[in-house]
């Protein structure tokens, strides 16, 4: 047996990953992938996933086993202290590769995320020892990627963009004015050929080079790619459009690729209920289980922080309670920036939008009458301004309550004419549901005399009603800027709308977090 430090000098391991080490084999490497002179079959499945790392996002580079390679073929040395190094090499790259398929290449916490997954326990070198001397190490690291139905897909995607990427395509041709169904379109064949390698129009009816009207199933198929691009599917050849359509495939395979490391920092969420968010595409499901092949039991359209002034931040909490006819309490941030402004320019402003100042905490506070006092208790945070409940209130009839730092809840409007827009990010934070009553509905399954009779009622009731949950839920709010959507099972795109995928590219081309 060769003694660890000796094995392990030259592999590049990192303070952590010799820790790592050390609890795998202890003072002496005591060969896991090696038996008679060759590899284990476990050890060849592993290198076969090691090499084929690209299919989850990752970089393969990170895990060859390099000092020891002839070739394409792994030679087992003859000396001891080589085949000791040999088969730490091989461990090495194997729990580099768990840590990175489980957790991520970059640990979230260092983007101003709060997403705790790196801070969990995970005892890698104990799983991977178990799993080697059972012979199904391979099999082990598998599992060990995200179960979410939404990471399944996308690996789907990913290997259909990076053919496309391979391919070389004509450029979509830019213009001078919106083309509009029926109008001449010069750029139709290039279009066409884009549009079918994305699965957005069969080949057989790419317009031939030349064609000269946009107009049939070419427009279909523009209208398809809008859809799956957050524009209006209106067939309409504008602006945006033609801009979406001329990213490179590229580009849209480095977009999948960073969507991939963000699932990878969803914590294990067990068997509980989830309710999640996805930020720039304003979409919310809400999954009975998460798993493989689990479906959503309910979706609707969100709205969300508006970018670079009030974005809605990323984490994961627990809803445990709605309330109907919500107070909406006004932030001290909106107080001070908008309310109490529009208060000293009109007096009336409080009354008109069924506001009242009130001192103490909690619904049963006690209004207070304006004036110069009550002016200057808002000043000091000594008084507080709050929103009245009713169809006015800006919260709605419903907010779903999942305490967090930040303040931030999901909850009805009184203004559903925004969720028709393509983007939707005008709140100040928390997140408006298009359709409260249903996701209500949802949440409070399994809470007894609460079916949609009673939520109608308690929506419509003059008093403020605290419901509890039946079980927590949890609350997971993301941000993927490319996902397979339930809803039809196609690749969907949607712009940066915080720069978080800038910033997050960023921090992979600088090589991965090393423990």
């Amino acid at each position: 047996m060769a003694p660890l430090a000796d094995a392990v000098r030259g592999l590049g391991a990192s303070d952590g990953e010799r820790a790592a080490l050390a609890e795998l084999y202890g003072d002496a490497v005591v060969p896991l992938w090696l038996a008679g002179g060759a590899l284990s079959t476990d050890a060849r499945a592993l290198l076969e996933r090691f090499a084929g790392a690209a299919r989850h996002g990752l970089d393969p580079a990170q895990y060859r086993v390099g000092a020891v390679t002839d070739g394409a073929e792994l030679r087992v040395p003859d000396a001891p202290a080589a085949a000791a190094a040999l088969d730490a090499a091989i461990s090495l790259a194997a729990l580099r590769y768990m840590r990175h398929l489980h957790l991520g290449r970059v640990d979230p916490r260092t983007l101003g995320l709060r997403l705790e997954t790196w801070r969990e326990p995970h005892a890698f070198p104990a799983l991977l020892g178990d799993a080697a001397r059972a012979g199904h190490a391979a099999a082990a690291i598998d599992a060990l990627a995200p179960p979410f139905v939404l990471y399944a897909r996308l690996l789907d995607a990913l290997a259909q963009y990076r053919a496309v990427a391979a391919q070389a395509e004509p450029p979509v041709p830019a213009f001078t004015r919106p083309v509009k169904p029926g109008e001449p379109y010069a750029g139709g064949h290039a279009l066409g050929l884009h549009l079918a390698a994305r699965g957005d129009l069969a080949a057989a009816d790419v317009p031939p080079d030349g064609g000269a009207l946009y107009e049939g199933a070419l427009v279909a198929g523009v209208q398809r790619f809008q859809t799956r691009h957050g524009l209006t599917p209106d067939g309409v050849l504008g602006a945006r459009t033609i801009a979406a359509a001329r990213v490179p495939a590229a580009a849209r395979v480095r977009q999948i690729e960073v969507a991939l490391e963000r699932l990878r920092w969803v914590p294990d969420l067990g068997a509980r209920r989830v309710v999640a968010v996805n930020i720039p595409m304003f979409q919310l499901w809400a999954w009975d289980a998460l798993g493989p092949a689990a479906t959503p039991a309910f979706s609707t359209r969100v709205i969300v922080g508006a970018a670079l002034r009030t974005e809605t931040p990323v984490f994961v909490e627990t809803m445990d309670h709605v309330i109907f006819r919500p107070y909406w309490n006004v932030p001290s941030s909106i107080l001070h920036g908008e309310v109490l402004p529009a208060i000293r320019r009109n007096p009336g402003y409080l009354a008109r939008q069924q506001m009242e100042i009130v001192r103490g905490q909690g619904d049963d506070a006690r209004p207070v009458p304006l004036g110069p006092d009550a002016l200057e208790g808002l000043a000091f945070g000594t008084l507080r301004v709050r929103q009245r409940p009713g169809p006015h209130n800006s919260l709605g009839l419903v907010k779903f309550v999942f305490p967090n730092r930040e303040g931030v809840y999901l909850h009805g409007t009184p203004a559903p004419a925004l969720f028709a827009r393509d983007r939707r990010d005008f709140s100040h934070g928390c997140i408006r549901v298009a359709d409260p009553s249903g996701l209500a509905r949802w949440v409070l399954t399994g809470v007894s005399g609460w079916d949609d009779t009673h939520i109608t009622a308690a929506m419509q009731a003059d008093v403020t009603r605290r419901v509890d949950l039946a079980a927590p839920i949890d609350v997971v709010l993301f941000y993927l800027t490319a996902a397979v959507l339930p809803e039809d099972g196609a690749m969907h795109f949607a712009d940066d709308i915080y720069g978080h995928d800038a910033v997050l590219e960023r921090a992979l081309a600088q090589g991965p977090a090393r423990p």
